[in-house]
């Protein structure tokens, strides 16, 4: 019974570390998104936002998109959301970047949260970071160059009550595609 014990005591201790990393990596996209130019000021006036701090993408003809991700309101978490991504086109390559989306008002949070929510292929997202990066859209990448992500210069709007920010965090896609991001929603 001791031993037991003192087994799942080293085994919670030993885990620890691992759930404050996952929490960190949440804490650490957002204060990217909230050091840089064109993201921070909706962080003032936002009713809402999902971060996810690595979706993972690539494709070779045929290419998918990953990841898992954070529902904030009024800066309090309140669930949990996954992103998935099919696209069809010429592309070749993988990458991975994190992304944000901005709620406008309730409306536009409880639009995302009702359960499976898309983005059609007219929704794009700015792209805030350094170097030759692609802005990820719903309709592929558009490759850009700027200079670091606290200096970078786009200009970004509520489209549908929803605004997207993404920052590349490694890798080189070619990309000619079209396609959605699909997105589903599980309460805290």
């Amino acid at each position: 019974m001791k031993i037991t014990r003192l087994f799942t005591l080293s085994l919670l201790l030993l885990l620890l570390p691992l759930g404050q990393a996952w929490a960190d990596a949440y804490d650490d996209t957002i204060q990217v998104f909230r050091e840089a130019i064109e993201s921070k000021h909706f962080f003032d006036n936002a009713y809402g936002y999902a971060v996810f701090p690595t979706i993972g993408r690539g494709g070779i003809g045929i290419g998918g998109a990953h990841g898992r991700g954070r529902v904030y309101e009024r800066g309090n978490y309140i669930g949990d959301t996954r992103m998935t991504q099919v696209t069809v086109g010429f592309q070749l390559g993988g990458q991975a970047y994190s992304q944000i989306i901005f709620f406008e008002d309730q409306r536009a949070l409880r639009e995302f949260t009702s359960g499976n929510f898309e983005f059609g292929a007219q929704a794009s997202a700015v792209a805030i970071t350094a170097g030759a990066s692609a802005g990820v859209g719903t309709t592929g990448a558009t490759a850009g160059a700027s200079g670091t992500q606290h200096d970078a210069r786009a200009v970004a709007n509520y489209y549908r009550g929803m605004a997207v920010f993404t920052v590349a965090k490694g890798g080189l896609m070619y990309e000619a595609s079209i396609g959605g991001q699909k997105f589903s929603y599980t309460p805290k």
